[in-house]
């Protein structure tokens, strides 16, 4: 039988913040927590036969392990969804967690129902993250300028084909994190209908990632940042 429990792995050097975080998902009928474990290739050989569907990282402190265990996670299992959690949930560590392909980042001040809503967020395969993206207007240059910088060593278009109204109105879904099916849902219209449409997106606007077209659509004003 298949469990339709969401499995999640929590990483912080801090035993009490773990153990509070276990909690709050405790609340939960749905989660379960996976055994904390010490980031070695063994451990990681052991979650590749028993993957966890998400893992909360804390992010804090000097020896940055929670970005590094999140880039090694996103090595060795690409379909996990990891949730940064930090204490100084600024436009810096908000960039540190996006570059290390958080799906979210949470202060550690956060509500058990917030943090239980994006654990199912995220295990649905979700990037809340993105919403930052919309409130934050200089973590959307951040952003911009690391894709210029990674596509300036090939041929650059300019910006860019008209989007048709219909494309607006999913680019805003897609700025909000929705993902294909719900748009689909939400619009009445084929999955593959909107898959069409965001690769017309994308290739109106000269850029290879969903995020990517996020912010620059923020920038050229095509998205409003609320």
């Amino acid at each position: 039988m298949i469990s339709n429990k969401i499995t999640v792995f929590i990483y912080s050097p801090q035993p009490i913040l773990r153990h509070g975080v276990e909690h709050l998902l405790s609340l939960a009928d749905n989660i379960e927590i996976s055994p904390a474990v010490e980031m070695t290739a063994e451990a990681l050989s052991v979650m590749d036969d028993l993957p966890p569907d998400v893992a909360i990282l804390d992010i804090d402190g000097p020896d940055g392990n929670g970005l590094a265990m999140a880039r090694q996670l996103k090595q060795s299992l690409s379909n996990i969804g990891i949730i940064a959690i930090t204490s100084n949930d600024n436009d810096i560590r908000i960039f540190e967690a996006l570059k290390a392909q958080a799906s979210a980042c949470l202060s550690k001040e956060i509500t058990s129902e917030k943090l239980i809503e994006t654990v199912r967020q995220v295990a649905n395969g979700e990037h809340p993250i993105n919403e930052m993206l919309t409130t934050h207007p200089i973590l959307a240059d951040q952003v911009l300028i690391q894709f210029q910088e990674l596509s300036s060593q090939g041929d650059s278009k300019p910006f860019i084909s008209p989007l048709t109204d219909r494309e607006i109105e999913i680019l805003k879904y897609v700025a909000q994190g929705w993902l294909n099916k719900h748009i689909a849902t939400e619009l009445g219209i084929r999955e593959q209908t909107i898959k069409n449409h965001v690769s017309s997106i994308l290739r109106k606007l000269n850029v290879n990632a969903r995020t990517e077209a996020v912010v620059l659509a923020i920038k050229k004003g095509l998205v409003s940042i609320n």
